[in-house]
């Protein structure tokens, strides 16, 4: 093996070979960069949400001055939803029900402690809350009601109602130990029903009970008949999407908040990412067909030498294997150099994204993709100088 590479090494240009190295550097830490980038930057956009694009936006008619005057409340009709869930975008829709009777919320110990005021109450899909508990149900043999708030409700307790009526600030977990009361009235029944606050949302800005209470609760106090929705909470798979957008402006639909503004960002964001991998990809691509051509002029000035060995008895996958040795352990370098570069290229960034609370990700899927395309480079390198020490040992 030492006397075949004395032999075959004569011929090769280390010019050539730092030249693929280089490009091969060059455009691997882009591709894993840029993989480990987004990984990173992903839950700044959507903390739910770390690899896949996937979001959640909460829609309601365009209301405007002439239709209110009439009446017109803006009811989702079972034809309008089913052309939302037959776009490519929307994965699953959820209804929202709201309650059809009067409500009174009551919150402290009592007497002049207490707090009262008219309330509302809405109820979506449990797949669609963001809130996991276990004891999320209710059962009219014992009527106590869990609710989800926003977290949206407790900021604008503690610094606007609070600290202008010089009350005490509560946190989140204070809250959920406050005790509540809910004066249930209407068609011609009252019932006074304790409550309870079982978490806070961040997807949702409004209050939120159990399908099945509400259920019980429009039946027992309401009209007991089903009202189309008038909000709608959608699961799309393409945040940010433009098409998204112009669906809504075409439908005259409004988006809650600003997630049309967080989720473009998140769209463009994917979309740079996706320039930027490409990019290192087709350099890598090129730096590929490099090496494969200074393999192939090596191989055409040693193919007298080549030929030699194997009329003397050595086999092709001995001949070849000088060459395939080369290649793998120039490849190898390259891979560890470039997870090397793409880590000091992180820790530069990443003091920056600790800023937005996040400590980054796991390098893992970074360092996937890094041995998944150098081990495809690997293979057609190695294939390509069998198939060459072959057709010279046909010939």
């Amino acid at each position: 093996m030492r006397l075949i590479w004395k032999l075959l090494r004569k011929h090769i240009s280390a010019s050539q070979l730092t030249g693929f190295s280089i490009a091969n550097l060059v455009g691997l830490t882009i591709v894993i960069l840029g993989v480990q980038f987004y990984s990173d930057v992903s839950p700044i956009f959507n903390d739910e949400e770390s690899f896949i694009s996937k979001d959640y936006l909460v829609i309601t008619k365009n209301v405007t001055g002439v239709g209110a005057m009439l009446g017109n409340q803006g009811q989702f009709s079972e034809s309008d939803i089913a052309d939302i869930e037959s776009q490519p975008w929307c994965r699953k829709v959820g209804r929202f029900a709201t309650s059809e009777y009067s409500i009174s919320a009551t919150v402290g110990l009592g007497g002049d402690r207490a707090m009262r005021t008219q309330f509302f109450f809405e109820s979506i899909p449990t797949q669609f809350i963001d809130v996991a508990d276990t004891q999320w149900q209710f059962s009219p043999a014992q009527p106590e009601i869990p609710v989800i708030v926003s977290h949206d409700y407790v900021s604008l307790y503690n610094f606007g109602f609070a600290a202008s009526q010089g009350l005490p600030q509560i946190s989140e977990s204070q809250m959920s130990k406050i005790p509540l009361a809910f004066t249930l009235s209407g068609n011609g029944h009252s019932d006074v029903l304790p409550g309870r606050i079982v978490g806070f949302s961040s997807r949702l800005n409004t209050v939120i009970v159990p399908e099945e209470f509400m259920r019980w609760a429009n039946e027992r106090y309401g009209s007991g008949t089903r009202q189309q929705p008038q909000r709608l909470i959608l699961e799309v798979s393409s945040p940010g999407d433009v098409k998204i957008e112009e669906y809504m402006e075409r439908h005259h639909l409004d988006v809650a908040g600003d997630k049309m503004s967080s989720s473009k960002a998140n769209y463009f964001l994917t979309l740079i990412i996706g320039i930027v991998v490409a990019v290192g990809v087709i350099i890598s691509v090129l730096a590929f067909f490099v090496l494969m051509l200074s393999i192939y002029l090596l191989l055409q000035k040693n193919t007298r030498k080549l030929q030699d060995l194997l009329m003397l008895g050595y086999s092709p996958g001995e001949v070849s294997r000088p060459y395939v040795l080369m290649v793998v352990a120039i490849n190898a370098s390259v891979l560890v150099a470039s997870f090397a570069l793409m880590l000091a290229g992180r820790c530069y960034y990443l003091d920056m994204l600790r800023v937005f609370g996040t400590d980054g990700a796991s390098v893992g899927m970074a360092l996937a993709v890094g041995m998944a395309i150098m081990g495809l480079i690997t293979a057609g390198n190695v294939i390509a100088i069998r198939r060459k020490i072959s057709s010279l040992w046909r010939n």
